[in-house]
């Protein structure tokens, strides 16, 4: 896939600069969207996880990195804990597998998940894992957009009605709405709205443990 020029957008924000990271197969590849103090700055569409991250490191200079794909595979067959605590508060999400299973799949239906790992290994050596919160840059973590939808709602998050629903909680933020022209977008904004949320020290709240993966949301 050819990527989208680096577009930077006029802003009078100041403040860190987050990335938010929609996680597809090969053919779709990543959508990321930065924010500059919680405003709109630039967006990005590659096939290839090192263009990401050059682009993540050196281009927008990001402090924290929030991406919407498994950061740990299951150990057991199992959902992880961290998806098993978000069907517990009513939130539905993907059991992620083994990842062998992800690998050996036939059709490839795991394949963004292996892409997702790709992506955190090259991510490592600038923005490692985060494990404590609060989240203190440079770093990335797992988030989930409609748990973050769940969270930004009170409750109420509908699959049916994502665009709608997403898109009005990036407006209900000031965030430029007309470079999002996707719900891929508009995915990889609201992971980075909360990239934002964790890196200025607003309350955020984990499911799971650091060892199977945590899943980080706004509180």
């Amino acid at each position: 896939m050819p990527q989208a020029p680096f577009a930077p957008h006029p802003s009078n924000s100041s403040g860190p600069t987050t990335v938010g990271i929609d996680v597809g197969g090969l053919r779709k590849g990543f959508h990321a969207v930065a924010l500059t103090g919680g405003a709109y700055a630039a967006q990005l569409a590659t096939s290839d996880a090192e263009s990401l991250v050059h682009w993540c490191r050196s281009v927008v200079q990001a402090s924290v990195i929030a991406i919407d794909a498994p950061c740990r595979w299951s150990t057991d067959g199992r959902a992880r804990p961290c998806e098993r605590e978000l069907r517990q508060r009513g939130i539905i999400c993907f059991a992620s597998p083994t990842r062998q299973a992800a690998a050996c799949h036939p059709s490839g239906y795991y394949d963004w998940m292996l892409r997702g790992e790709a992506l955190y290994r090259a991510l490592e050596p600038s923005h490692p894992l985060a494990t404590a919160l609060p989240i203190v840059g440079p770093a990335c973590f797992e988030t989930f957009p409609h748990a973050i939808t769940w969270h930004l709602r009170d409750g109420n998050a509908q699959a049916s009605q994502k665009r709608t629903q997403r898109r009005e909680l990036l407006q209900r933020e000031g965030i430029d709405l007309a470079p999002l022209t996707s719900i891929d977008w508009i995915d990889a904004a609201l992971c980075a709205l909360t990239a934002h949320n964790a890196a200025i020290g607003g309350a955020c709240v984990h499911y799971g443990e650091p060892e199977t993966g945590w899943i980080v949301v706004p509180h």
